[in-house]
């Protein structure tokens, strides 16, 4: 039997990992998608489409939507998780209850573990077992385009070879061109960090100060970025991948961004209480910024945009102010 052939399940029926079905439905390969929501299930079941997160698009009638994740599971081996970070372990344990190995674990999760604040792979290792072929696909991808079948690329990294094998035979197909990437660790983290980013300059375009602002952000952000990919031990071509600054430049700049429609609100003079109503999304971003100030100040590492920020959402200094002193900062050789 072809890869193809088995099955693989989705967990999480939102925008993300709806536009990840519709992919590996169209490269042929045996779907199940699962959702927590036994409405939203009945609603998808009914409608052949997911209404609420991703409209417009057709489910195919075929198409196994469940609700009960036994069932969704039943003779699968390859899983795709694409909830939020915050139920990630969460999710993580409901599988090992369902039967404790052989599980092959990917994700389209960008974020951190919302407990411990560790990359998603220790949580994979430290739940499911330290050998489980693990994976992340991460890179500069909206849900509404990959569904709509638009040309993207993307990175692919993991612990095993055979099972990042696979998994590019299942997603490579005529509109998505996957690259594998060696850093496993980087590529989970240049994931979060363009969160952060991203609202940083969400807010510098809501004070409306213009392009040149916004590119001083994206590039001084990248250096950010790069000191804490060093810090962890990620590998500095990471930065240049499809995994870094492609999707920092992706998400910093295009508004189907969430993280930075929240800050082009926070900008634009509404609280951050307001913003995230606006956006009426999961914000990965906001818990990312505590996580990432964090690990910075763990590792004693420079990151001023992500403490001003931080300054900004939690506690309550003024966007312009902060914006225009990280723009005013002492002159210095530039490095990264």
């Amino acid at each position: 039997m072809s890869i193809k052939q088995q099955p693989i399940c989705v967990l999480g029926a939102g925008a993300w990992g709806t536009a990840l079905t519709l992919l590996l439905l169209r490269n042929s390969n045996n779907v199940r998608l699962w959702s927590h929501d036994p409405e939203q299930v009945a609603i998808m079941r009914t409608q052949k489409a997911n209404p609420e997160f991703l409209p417009g698009f057709d489910l195919p009638k075929s198409l196994s939507i469940e609700s009960d994740l036994a069932s969704a599971l039943q003779d699968v081996s390859d899983i795709l998780i694409a909830v939020p970070s915050r139920v990630f372990s969460e999710t993580l344990i409901k599988i090992k209850a369902i039967r404790e190995n052989d599980w092959r674990i990917a994700w389209g999760t960008k974020g951190l573990d919302h407990g411990s604040g560790g990359l998603l792979s220790e949580r994979v290792a430290e739940i499911l077992g330290r050998t489980t072929p693990a994976a992340v696909l991460s890179g500069p991808s909206f849900a509404h385009e990959l569904a709509a079948g638009l040309p993207t690329a993307v990175s692919l990294s993991g612990n095993q070879t055979e099972f990042l094998r696979d998994l590019m035979i299942r997603f490579h197909g005529d509109n998505l061109r996957v690259y594998e990437n060696p850093d496993f660790m980087g590529v989970q983290l240049c994931g979060v960090v363009k969160n952060v980013l991203a609202i940083a300059v969400g807010i510098a375009d809501g004070l409306e100060l213009g392009a040149n602002a916004r590119c001083a952000l994206i590039t001084r952000g990248l250096a950010e970025m790069s000191r804490l990919n060093a810090a962890l031990g990620g590998k500095p071509s990471t930065l240049m991948s499809l995994a870094g600054i492609g999707d920092l430049v992706l998400t910093c700049t295009d508004n189907q961004s969430r993280n930075r429609r929240f800050g082009l609100a926070v900008g634009q003079g509404f609280s951050p209480e307001q913003a995230a109503l606006q956006v009426n999304k999961i914000i990965e971003g906001l818990t990312n910024i505590k996580q990432v100030r964090d690990l910075a100040r763990h590792f004693l590492i420079e990151m001023p945009i992500t403490e001003e920020i931080h300054k900004i959402l939690y506690h309550g200094h003024s966007p312009r102010e902060v914006v225009t002193s990280l723009l005013k900062r002492e002159p210095r050789v530039e490095i990264l």
